[in-house]
C-alpha cells in the first residue's frame, strides 16, 4: 500500500532484564465486567431498562463480583438504571456496581448522587493523559494534566467521607490512554493520586492501566504493565488493572501478557463487544485460562443460555468461529480432523478424567454443547466424519472397507447439493445405498437343513423381476450354502470377501446388522447390509443387498 510512510512504528521498551516472559498465568484475575458501560455506548442501539437489567442479572449469576454499570452522570438515562438498581435491591451484596466519572466536580458530584444507598461501589475516575490528547485535545502540559486528576482524587475522597450511609467506596483511576503515555509520567500521575488516597495493603485501590486504543504488539504492553509495577511507590496497596482495546485483533494476547506482567485484574466485555473493534474478551480469557486447568470463577456451564441473554440484549451476533461460543468451534469438516476426532473421543475411555483429543482444546460439555455437532459432513470429509455420525448417533459401526465406499457417496452428494448433509441424512444415505435393497431381488422366505457335521442345505424363495422362484445349495454354512444357491440361478460368481455383524440395541428383541463385501469375479466390490432381529436372515439380507449393485441380468 503506497501510504504506508504515514505510519510510524510504535517504539519498542528498553527493559533488558524483564521478567514476564518466563512467568505462567497460575491463578484467575480479579474480573469486572463493563458490558453496561463500555458495551452499551457502542451499541448501535444501546439496551433499554429491561435489556439491561437482563444482562446485569446474567452477570451476576455468572459469578462477577464487580460490574461496571455505567456513567450516571452522563445522561438520565445512566442515571435512572444506576437508581432502579438501588432502590429495587438487585445488588447482592457481594457485588459492587462501578460507576465511571470525569475528573470534573459536577460530574463526581451527581456520581456520588446516583449511588446513594448502595452497599458496594467503586469509583472508577478518569483523565486522558497521553501525549497526543494532552497537545491535540486538551491542550495541556504534564503538570495542568495532574492536577486534574489531583483535584478530582481529592473530591471523590471527600465525598466519601461524608457519607453516613456505611457505602464500602473503592477508588479507582484510569490515566486514558496509558498506552500513549510516557512511562515515567504514568507512574508519576498515579502516584500523585494515590498519594491522595494513601491506599494500604488491607484497603486497596485499583489503578486501571488502558489500551484505550491498541497501538502496539501485545509483548509492548506486558513490558508497559511491568514497567509499571517495578516503578510505581504503592505497589503493595494497589490492584494492577488492565483494559485492552482490540485495535490491532490482539486484546486477548495482550491481556494475558499483562497478566504475566504483574497485573491483578481485568476490566472487558463478553465477546469483545466495545469501540470501534471492541474490548477485550473476557468469554475467550476466561476459557482460556479454564483449558488450561485453571478455574476462571466464573460460570460458562451453558453457554448458549449466555449467547441468547447477550444477542438479544446487545442485538449483536456471535460469529461463527467465535473461540468456545460460536455455532462451529465444535466442528470439524475436514476428513483427517474428523478421524483424528473420532480416534480421540474413542480414546477417552481410557482416561475420562484427563481430556485429550485431537482439534478439541475444550470437552464441548463442559460449556453445555451437545456432542452431535462435533463432526459435520461436506464435500471435504472423510471417511472418519461419517464413521462417527454413524456410530454416535445411529449405533451403526462401519467396517473399514465400508467407511472409504460411502465416504465417497456422502461427498458427491455433498458436492453436488454444495452443502454439508444432516445426520439424519447421512443416516438415510446410507440406508438407501446399502441396507436391505430388494430390486431386482427379494428374499421371501428360507429353510435350512443340517446335511453334516460341517455342511449345510438352505433352499430360499426369491422375487426376481417380479418372478417368484426357489433357489437351493449346499456348502459349508447357510451364506456360503446361499452364495452357491444363487450362483446357480444367476449363472455368475457370488462371492463374500469381507463380512461383519453387530448388534443394533440391546436385549432379547434387538436388532443385528450385518455388513458384507462381495466380488462376482471382477475386480469390484460391492457393499450391502441387513438388518433383522435375526442374525441368520440380517446376513441373509446384506448379500442380497450387495448382490442387487451387482450388473447382473
Amino acid at each position: 500500500m503506497k501510504n504506508a510512510h504515514k505510519y510510524k512504528p510504535y517504539p519498542v521498551m528498553q527493559m533488558p532484564d524483564r521478567q514476564w516472559p518466563s512467568k505462567q498465568i497460575t491463578k484467575a484475575p480479579e474480573w469486572c465486567s463493563v458490558d453496561l458501560r463500555d458495551g452499551n455506548q457502542a451499541l448501535e442501539i444501546p439496551m433499554n431498562l429491561d435489556q439491561k437489567l437482563s444482562f446485569f442479572k446474567k452477570l451476576v449469576d455468572m459469578g462477577f463480583k464487580t460490574i461496571e454499570i455505567g456513567f450516571p452522570a452522563a445522561s438520565d438515562t445512566e442515571f435512572a438504571f444506576t437508581r432502579y438498581l438501588i432502590e429495587h435491591d438487585l445488588i447482592p451484596d457481594d457485588v459492587a456496581i462501578q460507576v465511571l466519572t470525569q475528573s470534573r466536580q459536577h460530574i463526581i458530584e451527581k456520581t456520588f448522587e446516583a449511588l446513594k444507598g448502595v452497599k458496594k461501589a467503586v469509583v472508577h475516575l478518569y483523565n486522558s493523559t497521553s501525549t497526543l490528547q494532552r497537545d491535540v485535545v486538551f491542550r495541556m502540559d504534564r503538570e495542568q494534566c495532574t492536577n486534574l486528576a489531583v483535584f478530582g482524587a481529592r473530591l471523590l475522597q471527600d465525598i466519601a467521607a461524608k457519607d453516613t450511609r456505611g457505602t464500602d467506596f473503592t477508588f479507582e483511576y484510569s490515566p486514558e490512554s496509558f498506552t500513549g503515555t510516557e512511562m515515567d509520567y504514568a507512574v508519576s500521575i498515579c502516584d500523585a493520586v494515590c498519594d491522595v488516597w494513601q491506599p494500604t495493603p488491607d484497603k486497596k485501590v485499583i489503578i486501571n492501566l488502558p489500551a484505550t486504543v491498541e497501538m502496539s504488539t501485545p509483548n509492548i504492553y506486558a513490558d508497559q504493565i511491568e514497567y509499571f509495577c517495578r516503578h510505581t511507590r504503592h505497589r503493595s496497596a494497589i490492584l494492577v488493572s488492565l483494559h485492552p482495546h482490540n485495535d490491532r485483533g490482539t486484546a486477548v494476547a495482550a491481556t494475558e501478557l499483562g497478566l504475566l506482567a504483574g497485573a491483578d485484574r481485568v476490566e472487558g466485555t463478553l465477546f469483545g463487544n466495545g469501540e470501534r473493534t471492541g474490548n477485550a474478551d473476557l468469554v475467550a480469557l476466561a476459557l482460556n485460562l479454564y483449558s488450561q486447568g485453571i478455574d476462571p470463577d466464573l460460570d460458562f456451564s451453558d453457554i448458549n443460555d449466555l449467547i441468547n441473554v447477550y444477542e438479544t440484549s446487545t442485538r449483536m451476533q456471535i460469529h461463527p468461529r467465535h473461540p468456545y461460543a460460536g455455532d462451529l468451534v465444535y466442528t470439524a469438516f475436514s476428513g483427517s480432523h474428523q478421524d483424528a476426532i473420532n480416534k480421540g473421543m474413542a480414546a477417552m475411555k481410557n482416561h475420562p478424567d484427563h481430556w485429550e483429543v485431537p482439534y478439541l482444546p475444550l470437552d464441548p460439555k463442559d460449556v453445555g454443547r451437545s456432542y452431535d455437532p462435533i463432526i459435520r459432513i461436506n464435500s471435504q470429509s472423510g471417511k472418519g466424519g461419517v464413521a462417527y455420525i454413524l456410530e454416535q448417533q445411529y449405533g451403526l459401526i462401519l467396517p473399514k472397507p465400508v467407511q472409504q465406499a460411502f465416504s465417497q457417496i456422502v461427498t458427491r452428494v455433498s458436492d453436488k447439493r454444495n452443502s454439508d448433509l444432516l445426520p439424519e441424512e447421512i443416516h438415510q444415505l446410507f440406508f438407501d445405498s446399502y441396507v436391505d435393497i430388494i430390486k431386482p431381488i427379494k428374499l421371501i422366505s428360507y429353510r435350512e437343513a443340517m446335511v453334516d457335521d460341517q455342511h449345510v442345505e438352505m433352499s430360499a424363495t426369491l422375487q426376481h423381476h417380479g418372478r417368484q422362484v426357489t433357489v437351493s445349495g449346499q456348502g459349508n454354512g447357510l451364506l456360503d450354502a446361499f452364495c452357491k444357491a444363487l450362483q446357480e440361478h444367476l449363472k455368475a460368481r457370488v462371492e463374500i470377501t469381507a463380512y461383519q455383524q453387530h448388534a443394533l440395541e440391546r436385549g432379547s428383541t434387538s436388532k443385528a446388522i450385518t455388513y458384507v463385501q462381495m466380488q462376482n469375479g471382477g475386480q469390484n466390490l460391492y457393499i450391502g447390509a441387513g438388518i433383522s432381529s435375526s442374525i441368520s436372515k440380517s446376513s441373509l439380507r446384506a448379500v442380497i443387498s450387495a448382490v442387487n449393485q451387482m450388473p447382473l441380468n
